[in-house]
């Protein structure tokens, strides 16, 4: 360890560690780094205290260096409501503050969804000193509302927002209207015998409350960011349609300086005020496109059942679903929302649960079953214990889980940040070599010409699209994934997912329904019916999962079984007990040998079965072969058509089993798949995807997210098969809550179109400033004599910004 004294320390959570040489792996990588005077991880607390210095390193170099070796740094998130961003270069301001705040490991701001994400070791970080970073970097930090009252807040603000943006643009509409009729009033009958000089103070007195009252969010948000040493969106629109303003104002005022310096006095009130107008014109239908981008979690949160009626003192009493408490009791009718996450207690009914699951067919419940809250009762009454309440719902964690998605930044969208943080700098710089090019080589009037290109270059270079480019998409598409059942970890997650190469299924649970069922019944010498029912009667005493499906079976076919008496489990090879006074063994080839059963034709039926991947349980009465019964782990429907999808979609689909090869294979030729790894044991999962990916391959690994956990991990994208309630598998970066194969297809379906989205988006940012920068600075204008007018510039910048959401937004239609 270094000895040089640190001036602060910090306590990691680490999660993942085995055994005693994780600790030496983690302390050697912590100690190693710059400014580290001390490494110490507590094995069984689970926890890394590093001592350093904040002037060489920090957390987010911790975090980094215990995920590179294979470890994962727990760490407490925290979503920040951010008020007064404008433009993409907001973000990279607010994340460098927020990234500043000591303890902090990792800042990301959401530009579309006007909120930022912040990482920490637990009680390292208090929401005062994050509020305080953001503050001090000029923007404010916005009341976080959860529970039922978070949607009706939300949509509250949103409407206050698009009211005061819409008032503001209808004031400036109508009175720029009235500024361009005296502008060109010589085409209007009444105003042409007006004197000039008299015009042009009535414009003056127009544009004013145009320009101080309606533009005053752009001067607000100029001086917010001047006072803190930087640029924005805002300082652009003010420096721009001031510089019209003011031109205007010394031409009204002042006409002799022009006059002797050989310039018409012209003004440009026109100018000034439609640019405020159509850029408040641009942001209240960004913000409304922003407003249905963000729908996907309103619509999520309002899913829950706002009132329930528990069991207290034998009544049901109605309540607030919030006052629901774990292990009280749930009343439900039929045609009501489930409150809250359970087990059926009493009763049965079907249960309409494509809210969490996608899947519109209702599901059968009855005593023990597990329910989930916001879905919906179709039929019969029955009653409920809750096991999950508040935050730990399964409906809330789906919420969490795609707040975060949206919060989240994919890999495009930090090209386009680090762009969008230089921007503005860059274009004040254009603006004013343009001004100077035009004052010396520009043709007369120069000091004209000069100012509207100034203004042009200013206006048409916002950078809005290039902040929205990115968020809406993501937002859009992880929203519309959660209304499809599946959830989506965030932006990386999302655009890995369209780059894969390989699919590896697991087998049990995945490809197949995970548990035997009874698939064929062979008579010798009796018929199939009582076959059954022997079998069934002297595995009534067996707790074997192939005993439970012979007599579901059974059950399923409307057989009576008859008692059996004197039943005796064989280990490993079967049972035997008597019948109706008769010897019955049920099981293995062995166990018919051990009686002296002849199994004559039944041999061959039994390898042929086995060779289907089934397993044949053979049963003989009095010493004579009587037939046999055969159960499998059946493939869940539809795999073979998600399979077929898998290939059709250009993946090689692999499936990974632990399950012996002659049932592997046999499954495998079932739904279609041609390469396939078995016997494979559950750490050895991982490995085999390694193994993959070391041919070059980009793999995703399907799973049930517990024995391949590993694998899941170890794969570039983990998709874990959901089990109703089971919808935060740490393991996986895409769940699929309904537990459906189609599902895999549909996820990587949906991150193609969502990156082909930000694909066009960010070409349709970047390309309007590439040309639109130049054609408003003036190159043009020696070939074709053009000159951009600045009002075409506000046009064209508001509704580049209004093209990529609205672009984002046909995501919902797919």
């Amino acid at each position: 360890m270094k000895s040089k004294m640190a001036r602060e320390q910090v306590e990691l959570p680490v999660r993942g560690m085995s055994c005693a040489s994780c600790v030496a792996r983690i302390e050697k990588g912590l100690s190693q780094l710059g400014g580290v005077s001390e490494a110490a991880v507590n094995f069984a607390a689970e926890t890394a205290r590093v001592a350093y210095d904040p002037q060489q390193t920090g957390p987010a170099r911790f975090v980094e260096t215990i995920r590179s070796l294979g470890y994962e740094a727990a760490l407490e998130t925290v979503t920040l409501r951010i008020r007064g961003m404008s433009c993409a270069s907001c973000v990279e301001k607010v994340e460098r503050a927020l990234g500043a705040v000591p303890g902090v490991t990792e800042a990301s701001v959401n530009f579309a969804a006007e909120q930022a994400t912040v990482q920490f070791p637990p009680g390292a970080v208090t929401h005062r000193a994050l509020a305080e970073a953001v503050h001090a970097a000029g923007y404010e930090v916005g009341e976080t509302v959860e529970g039922p009252a978070a949607p009706d807040r939300d949509r509250a603000e949103r409407a206050e927002q698009l009211r005061e943006v819409r008032g503001r643009f209808v004031f400036a509409a109508a009175l720029s209207a009235l500024i361009l009729v005296g502008t060109f009033q010589e085409y209007v009958p009444g105003l042409r015998g007006v004197p000039r000089a008299v015009m042009f103070y009535v414009l003056l007195a127009l544009a004013t409350p145009v320009q101080f009252w309606a533009g005053r969010p752009f001067y607000r948000g100029a001086w917010a960011a001047l006072r803190h040493g930087s640029a924005d969106m805002n300082t652009l629109i003010a420096v721009g349609t001031s510089a019209a303003y003011f031109y205007s104002v010394a031409a009204t005022v002042a006409p002799g300086v022009f006059a002797r310096a050989g310039q018409q006095a012209a003004v440009y009130y026109d100018t000034a005020a439609v640019i405020v107008a159509l850029i408040l014109l641009g942001r209240y239908l960004e913000a409304r496109a922003k407003g249905q981008a963000s729908e996907a979690i309103r619509r999520l949160m309002e899913l829950g059942a706002k009132r329930a009626r528990v069991v207290r003192d034998g009544e049901e009493v109605e309540i607030a679903a919030e006052e629901i408490a774990v292990g009280e009791v749930v009343a439900v009718r039929p045609g009501e929302k489930i409150a809250t996450d359970g087990v059926v207690v009493w009763g049965e009914s079907a249960v309409d649960e494509s809210v969490i699951t996608g899947e519109s067919v209702p599901v059968e419940k009855a005593e023990g079953d597990e329910v989930i809250g916001a879905t919906l009762n179709t039929s019969g009454a029955f009653r409920f214990r809750a096991t999950r309440v508040g935050k730990e719902t399964a409906l809330a964690q789906i919420i969490e889980l795609v707040r975060r998605a949206q919060g989240a930044k994919a890999p495009a969208q930090r090209l386009a940040d680090r762009v969008a943080g230089v921007f503005v700098p860059v274009v004040m710089g254009v603006a004013v070599v343009t001004f100077g090019v035009w004052m010396a080589w520009g043709p007369p009037p120069a000091l004209t010409r000069a100012v509207m290109s100034f203004v042009a270059v200013l206006i048409i270079a916002c950078p809005c699209a290039l902040g929205l480019a990115t968020p809406t998409a993501i937002m859009v598409g992880t929203g519309k994934g959660a209304e499809q059942g599946i959830l989506i970890k965030g932006g990386e997650s999302l655009e890995m997912a369209q780059r894969l190469q390989a699919v590896v299924l697991d087998k049990t649970g995945t490809l197949t329904e995970g548990r035997p069922r009874l698939t064929d019944v062979v008579a010798e010498g009796v018929e199939e019916a009582e076959v059954l029912r022997l079998a069934g009667a002297a595995e009534r005493g067996s707790e074997h999962p192939i005993a439970r499906a012979i007599l579901e079976g059974a059950r399923e076919r409307g057989i009576e079984l008859p008692e059996a008496e004197g039943f005796e489990a064989v280990s490993g090879h079967g049972v035997r007990a008597r019948v109706e006074g008769a010897e019955v063994p049920v099981g293995t080839a062995r166990l018919m040998a051990e009686r002296g059963v002849e199994l004559g034709a039944l041999a061959g039926r039994a390898e042929a079965l086995r060779e289907e991947g089934k397993t044949a349980i053979l049963l003989a009465r009095e010493g004579k072969a009587a037939g046999m019964v055969a159960v499998a782990d059946r493939v869940k429907p539809g795999a073979r058509e998600a399979v077929a999808r898998l290939q059709g979609m250009g993946l090689e689909v692999v499936m990974l089993t632990g399950d012996n090869r002659q049932t592997a294979e046999a499954i495998a030729r079932e739904v279609g798949i041609e390469r396939v790894r078995a016997e494979v044991l559950p750490e050895q999962k991982a490995e085999a995807v390694k193994a993959l990916q070391g041919e070059g391959k980009r793999v995703a690994m399907v799973g049930d997210g517990i024995n391949d956990a590993p694998a899941l991990a170890q794969a570039d994208v983990g998709i874990a098969i959901g089990t109703g309630t089971d919808v935060a598998m740490e393991s996986s970066d895409i769940t699929l809550v309904s537990g459906e194969l189609a599902g895999v297809a549909g996820a990587i379906e949906l991150s193609r179109r969502t990156v082909r989205t930000i694909k066009q988006n960010l070409f349709w940012a970047f390309i309007y400033n590439v040309v639109g920068i130049p054609v408003a600075a003036g190159v043009l204008y020696p070939v074709w004599g053009v000159q951009l007018d600045p009002m075409y510039a506000a046009a064209a910048m508001s509704f580049s910004s209004v093209s990529v959401v609205g672009n984002s937004l046909r995501l919902r239609r797919k």
